[in-house]
């Protein structure tokens, strides 16, 4: 016969603000950006953007509040990409998932 044994972990506590009582870890930045990457950040931030509803700004994907991780992600990799804030924007505001991430000046 065989017994298996549960772990029960503490909860981490919530921060001040935060609204579920869960907090959720960063997802981890790649050692360095490549094109791909890139592509991986444009869909994040793109399905992942903003939309205004009765209760504030979620994500338009899965109507967490807004920026989920994900849309945080992109954003992050992006600027590594050498992307500025506004032209992060302005692929968010195309909305298209497949653009081409173009760093300035390549």
């Amino acid at each position: 016969m065989c017994s298996v044994a549960s772990v029960v972990r503490p909860v981490a506590p919530s921060a001040p603000g935060d609204p579920s009582g869960e907090v959720l870890r960063e997802i981890p930045l790649p050692p360095y950006v490549i094109g791909e990457d890139a592509q991986f950040a444009v869909r994040a931030v793109v399905v992942h953007a903003p939309r205004r509803w009765s209760g504030g700004t979620v994500c338009r994907n899965d109507a967490s509040p807004h920026p989920c991780r994900l849309h945080r992600w992109g954003r992050r990799v992006l600027a590594l990409h050498g992307l500025p804030p506004a032209e992060i924007d302005a692929l968010i505001e195309r909305g298209d998932p497949a653009a081409d991430p173009r760093r300035p000046g390549a």
